[in-house]
């Protein structure tokens, strides 16, 4: 019989000690560094079961104490969605200054493929999240790397699909009504994007199996420095080797494995990772169906958000004068991702905490919506 989404959380949800309350003591935790966050859930849950307090005297410390805990985890998790966004848009004004077929070109690389497999890839990966969040709450540590490998492994030939789409983007966007000068310029560039895919197959699990473990900082840290490698290296390559397009593509997938590599050797090196990294397993091969059914219901969530975007980007295509459209599109979309960073970001702070209590994360999702 083939799995289901309901096999994979079942032991889970079955085997497993209760995820940590209030009597967890400091040496249960994997990680020294979780200290911090354990201490104000303790505090929180102090004053909010402090019943000789009124009830609204109470609500603003456990606010302070919540937005304290949440700037915490969110801060850097905001930066590194904010950074890899910046690289796609570095290199699109990069390709700005090469003229505006080029421009027109890059614009509609990015928001017409690019987010296409982004979406749809980043999608996939957020059941890492919930799975992983589980598994850290029931102190089953050595899941959550079996859980990365898993995702890795379908993302993985999700991106051997997607790079077919790739290859035959200069049909697919002239068969869409885009122009065919754009069309051709557009597909060199995606050509370039091609190793990008990939990095998303490994980038997306692996920043799913830090975060479910509260550990941000670090990819924080390595996407600020591949940002300023990724800077020189797309000016030396656009301006002073002449690579054109095709450079310029090439050097943001080589920044996005620059990442990808860091972030790894930080996983398989840090004390932080020793619980729940325990090397590759042939484990990560079994239950895959039912992961992948999981991983189909979280993308197409994710990618109803995303794709209405992309048909904008097509329909700006489809206007009297492309290139000058997609000239204007590009620069409204550099204020778009940056908000949608921050949104995506938010939506990720409830899983951050999800070793915490229910209540807990009901109260988390109330403060971001205020």
């Amino acid at each position: 019989m083939a799995s289901s989404p309901n096999d994979i959380h079942q032991p889970l949800l079955q085997s497993y000690p209760p995820p940590p309350t209030l009597t967890t003591k400091h040496d249960d935790l994997p990680d020294l560094h979780l200290h911090h966050d354990l201490h104000s859930s303790n505090e929180l849950e102090r004053v909010l079961s402090d019943t000789n307090r009124p009830f609204l005297e109470r609500l603003k410390p456990a606010l302070w104490i919540e937005s304290k805990l949440l700037f915490y985890l969110a801060a850097p998790a905001v930066i590194v969605y904010m950074i890899n966004y910046v690289m796609s848009m570095s290199t699109q004004i990069f390709a700005g200054h090469l003229g505006n077929l080029e421009l027109a070109a890059a614009s509609l690389g990015n928001n017409g493929i690019l987010i296409f497999s982004y979406g749809l890839l980043l999608g996939m990966g957020s059941a890492v999240e919930t799975l992983c969040g589980q598994a850290y709450g029931a102190h089953k540590y050595e899941m959550l790397g079996i859980y990365l490998q898993r995702s890795t492994i379908l993302l993985t030939l999700g991106g051997v699909l997607l790079t077919i789409v790739y290859i035959f983007s200069r049909p697919i966007l002239i068969l869409l009504g885009q122009s065919p000068s754009i069309a051709s310029a557009a597909a060199i560039y995606v050509y370039g994007l091609i190793p990008q895919i990939f990095s998303f197959a490994v980038n997306f699990p692996i920043q799913k199996f830090l975060q479910a473990q509260s550990i941000v900082a670090p990819s924080a840290y390595i996407s600020a420095s591949t940002l300023v490698l990724h800077l020189v290296l797309s000016w030396v390559v656009v301006y002073k080797m002449g690579l054109g397009l095709l450079g310029a593509a090439l050097v943001l997938s080589l920044s996005w494995w620059i990442t990808v590599l860091a972030q790894f050797v930080y996983i398989v090196k840090s004390e932080r990772c020793k619980n729940t990294w325990r090397g590759f397993s042939w484990q990560a091969f079994s239950g895959l169906l039912g992961f992948f059914k999981l991983s189909v219901a979280s993308a197409v969530m994710l990618c109803l958000e995303t794709w209405y975007f992309q048909i904008l980007v097509l329909l700006a295509g489809l206007l009297p004068n492309p290139e000058l459209a997609l000239d204007s599109l590009s620069i409204w979309c550099c204020c778009w991702v940056w908000m949608a960073s921050f949104c995506c970001v938010c939506e990720c702070g409830v899983l951050l905490l999800g070793w915490s209590t229910i209540w807990c994360a009901s109260r988390i999702l109330l403060q971001m919506w205020c």
